[in-house]
C-alpha cells in the first residue's frame, strides 16, 4: 500500500518550494503567497497550491463564475455566437492582467483570481440590471459589493469560498471610485478598463454601429486606429510607466486618451439607442421581479432563507442575492413564469 503521509510531506514541499520561487522571481513590490493577510476562517494550506493559486480555483469551479457565461456584457440576447458575454469578458480581463503582470514580475495567480472574481456578483442584462436593483433597493446595489458578497456568503450555501483578504480586496476595489491595496489589484482595475474599451468596440463594429474611422483622430494619433493597435499600445504604456515601481500607472497622454476613448465610447454606444433600446424593458422587469419577490419572500430559494438569521443580512438584500445571481434566460422565464398566461389545456 502507498504511504499517503510520505505522500503527503512531500506535496507540501512542492507549495513550500513555490513560495520560495516567488521570493527569487518575482518584484520585491509583489504581493507574496505566503505573506497574505489570511482568510476569515482558518484552515489547513493546501499541500500543492499557495493560497492565490487556491482562490483562483475556487473561483473558477464556482457556480457564480459558470452562470456568467449567460449573462450580458454589452448587447442584450444578440444574434450571433461571437458576441461577448460577462464570462468572455472576464476571460479577457484575465488575459490582459496576467500579462501586465508576467512582464512587471508581480503575482500572476493573484491577478489571475481576482479577475476571475471581479464580475461574479454582476446581475442578468448587464448595466442595465445593475441600474434597476439600484434604484429600488433601500440599501443599493453595487456589483463589486455584490461579487465579495457571493464569494464571502453566497457560495457553498451560505459558507461563501472563504477567499483571502488580497483577492476579497481586489475585487472589491476594481471600478473606477476605488482603489485596491495591492498592485496585483490594481492591474486588474486597469485591465477591466482595457478589456472593455476593446471588445465592446469590436462588437460594436460587428453589429454595425460603429468602425475604427469613427475614432476621433485626437484619439487614434496617441493610442492606436484599429483594435489591436489600441489594445497593444494600452499594455505596453503600463508596462513601461509601472516597471521597478511601487504603483501601476500609465503615462499622462495615454491615460487622456484612454479616458477619450471611454467618453466616446459611452456617447456613441453605450448610449445608443439602437444597441441599448431594449435595456427599459429589462429595467422593468428587474423591478417587477424585485417587487414581487418583496411580497412573497417565502418563494426564494431555502438556502436564501436560512440566510436571515444573519444579522448583516435584510429581506431587501436576499432578494438583490436571487435576481443578481439570475443568467438573462433564467431572468426571463421567471419573469414570463411569474406574470405571463398559460394556454389552458385539458388535461
Amino acid at each position: 500500500m502507498p504511504n499517503k503521509t510520505l505522500g503527503r510531506c512531500s506535496a507540501m514541499i512542492i507549495r513550500e518550494k513555490l513560495e520560495e520561487l516567488e521570493f527569487h522571481n518575482l518584484s520585491q513590490y509583489a504581493t507574496f503567497s505566503r505573506n497574505s493577510k489570511g482568510r476569515d476562517r482558518e484552515e489547513p494550506q493546501c499541500d500543492i497550491r499557495p493560497v492565490f493559486q487556491r482562490d483562483r480555483d475556487r473561483i473558477l469551479h464556482s457556480k457564480a463564475f459558470r452562470r456568467l457565461k449567460d449573462k450580458t456584457q454589452v448587447f442584450l440576447a444578440p444574434e450571433g455566437d461571437h458576441y461577448r458575454t460577462r464570462m468572455t469578458h472576464t476571460l479577457e480581463v484575465s488575459q490582459n492582467a496576467r500579462t501586465i503582470a508576467k512582464a512587471l514580475r508581480l503575482n500572476e495567480d493573484l491577478v489571475e483570481a481576482i479577475a476571475l472574481g471581479h464580475d461574479l456578483g454582476h446581475t442578468p442584462f448587464g448595466h442595465a440590471g445593475e441600474r434597476a436593483l439600484n434604484s429600488v433597493c433601500p440599501i443599493g446595489f453595487v456589483h463589486s459589493e455584490q461579487s465579495v458578497r457571493t464569494v464571502e456568503v453566497l457560495e457553498k450555501n451560505g459558507m461563501g469560498l472563504n477567499l483571502t483578504w488580497e483577492v476579497r480586496d481586489g475585487i472589491r476595489n476594481h471600478q473606477t471610485s476605488s482603489m485596491p491595496q495591492t498592485l496585483e489589484g490594481k492591474i486588474v482595475r486597469f485591465s477591466d478598463k482595457i478589456a472593455y474599451i476593446h471588445h465592446d468596440m469590436d462588437d460594436a463594429i460587428r453589429a454595425g454601429l460603429l468602425s475604427d474611422s469613427d475614432v476621433p483622430l485626437s484619439i487614434g494619433e496617441v493610442i492606436g486606429f484599429t483594435l489591436s493597435e489600441r489594445l497593444d499600445n494600452f499594455i505596453h504604456d503600463i508596462v513601461t510607466n509601472s516597471m521597478d515601481k511601487n504603483d501601476i500607472c500609465m503615462s499622462p497622454e495615454v491615460d487622456d486618451a484612454m479616458k477619450k476613448m471611454r467618453a466616446f465610447m459611452f456617447e456613441r454606444l453605450y448610449q445608443n439607442p439602437i444597441a441599448k433600446g431594449e435595456e427599459k424593458k429589462v429595467e422593468a422587469l428587474i423591478i417587477t421581479l424585485y417587487e414581487y419577490y418583496c411580497k412573497h419572500i417565502d418563494q426564494l430559494p431555502s438556502e436564501l432563507l436560512s440566510l436571515l438569521d444573519r444579522e448583516d443580512t435584510t429581506k431587501e438584500q436576499l432578494v438583490c442575492d436571487h435576481i443578481s445571481a439570475m443568467s438573462d434566460r433564467y431572468a426571463i422565464a421567471v419573469y414570463e413564469e411569474i406574470y405571463i398566461p398559460k394556454s389552458w389545456q385539458v388535461m
